[in-house]
């Protein structure tokens, strides 16, 4: 069967039994920590401006768990750009996968009253799509231009949406070709509120897309698969798999890959790094003022996205692997209070970022194309002693090395103290703990 249609078809006839356990419980962790993160971001500039611009006036969705109410679409939009407001959401299938899936399930989950198994299954049917997408192609979408998370967002939100609306394999497969029409998000905006706008808009584009089908919108249903459709539009070389057998349903993605919860309030591409320069000064504790030069060892697409070099806000740096260095040194972590303007702008922060020297390397790791098989942060100190840290190869937090337990809680309690959550954080940890026998609506109550 033809991918737009295989994929709708996979959709429709997916169900809760049969989700395997580790997929449902995957599922579950990337929920939690989204939203997790939507409640940290959503006093940042670029969700309260779009709350101002669009100005919704009540409705059946709830606003980044706040009492607060909107229109779906609406909600969807602003609660995936605060979502993705800080970067510290999860990553998983080459972008972030949680940012986009979980504002427009919850919104239209809202909406339909979803059960929370319900929405976990809609999850997996997005993510399964994203990963379907992802795989037919070479994974160089960065070095194309394109961010990942709002090209493949909006058609694994519409597969979403779908799923929890019900509709059938025809309707299912005319909402992903709508949400690959409304595909975008270049990389040149990264580092601006451009960029977490990005995942906004694909959760909105899904919401929007399931709507229309159900209505009777029509699209193409080889807009997936065609010479002119989206694989071949998007494709970074251009020689995607337009016709290979996926084996939906078998081969689990979400099992293969998982998410990976970030550590670190940046750009993914920093936390390897950080993770070496960290460990280093744990076991050599130089002072900032000792260093005479830092040298970072990583692969060159990640440079390329790692574009600020000498960032004088905390959204900029956040795409900076000098600032992660300084502030590794300086402050001996990477929060979300370094992560702030003042702190970037610190005259001693300014200086060190000056003393960090990019050792870029083509290596390449053979279980993931974008990367070396490890990075490595050394330091070469004013008395002339060289010290190094260790390599890494999977950065904390990875799907590979979790997050422990403990992790995790703590993570989730700092992120809601941040946004000044309304809801108590272990009642809101708890809600999503037992998530496989609530509704939406109960998910998000503030009371």
């Amino acid at each position: 069967m033809p991918l737009t249609r295989d994929l709708g078809q996979f959709v429709a006839d997916l169900s809760p039994n049969r989700l395997p356990e580790e997929a449902v419980k995957i599922a579950e962790l990337g929920i939690t920590d989204c939203v997790a993160t939507m409640i940290a971001g959503h006093n940042e500039p670029c969700a309260q401006i779009l709350r101002g611009v669009l100005a919704p006036t009540g409705g059946p969705a709830s606003l980044y768990f706040s009492g607060e109410k909107s229109p779906a679409p609406e909600a969807g939009w602003i609660n995936g750009t605060a979502a993705h407001a800080l970067d510290y959401d999860d990553v998983g299938v080459q972008g972030h996968p949680s940012t986009v899936l979980l504002p427009a399930i919850l919104a239209e989950g809202e909406v339909l009253d979803a059960s929370g198994l319900a929405m976990i299954t809609a999850y997996v049917a997005g993510y399964e799509t994203w990963a379907e997408l992802c795989r037919r192609d070479t994974p160089t979408y960065h070095a194309k231009g394109w961010h990942p998370t709002g090209i493949f967002g909006a058609i694994a939100a519409a597969a979403a949406c779908a799923k929890l609306r019900r509709l059938d394999a025809a309707k299912t497969a005319i909402a992903l070709a709508l949400g690959a029409s409304q595909s975008a998000g270049i990389m040149a905006n990264f580092g601006t509120m451009t960029k977490p706008f990005h995942a906004g808009r694909a959760a909105h584009a899904g919401i929007m897309a399931a709507r229309l089908a159900e209505a009777g919108f029509t699209s193409s249903l080889d807009a997936l698969e065609h010479p002119q459709g989206f694989l071949s539009a998007v494709s970074p070389e251009g020689s995607p798999d337009r016709e290979g057998d996926g084996r939906l349903g078998e081969n689990w993605a979400i099992i293969k890959h998982g998410v990976s919860i970030k550590k670190y309030p940046a750009c993914y591409g920093t936390h390897r790094a950080i993770d070496s320069i960290l460990e280093l000064l744990a076991e050599h504790p130089v002072k900032p003022e000792e260093v005479d030069k830092v040298s970072v060892h990583f692969g060159r697409l990640t440079s390329k996205i790692l574009r600020n070099h000498q960032p004088d806000t905390g959204l900029a740096a956040k795409f900076s692997m000098e600032f992660a260095m300084a502030s590794s040194l300086i402050a001996r972590r990477v929060t979300l209070k370094e992560l702030s303007d003042p702190f970037v702008r610190r005259a001693d922060v300014q200086g060190m970022m000056r003393r960090v020297e990019l050792d870029i390397t083509d290596d390449v790791d053979p279980e993931n194309r974008r990367s070396p098989p490890w990075e490595q942060v050394r330091i070469a100190l004013k008395s002339g002693e060289r010290i190094e840290g260790p390599k890494v190869a999977r950065a904390t937090g990875h799907a590979e090395r979790p997050l422990s337990e403990a992790q995790l809680h703590e993570k989730f309690v700092d992120c809601l103290a941040f946004g000044g959550s309304v809801i108590p954080p272990e009642t809101l940890y708890a809600r999503l703990k037992s998530i496989r026998s609530m509704s939406a609506r109960a998910l998000t109550a503030v009371h």
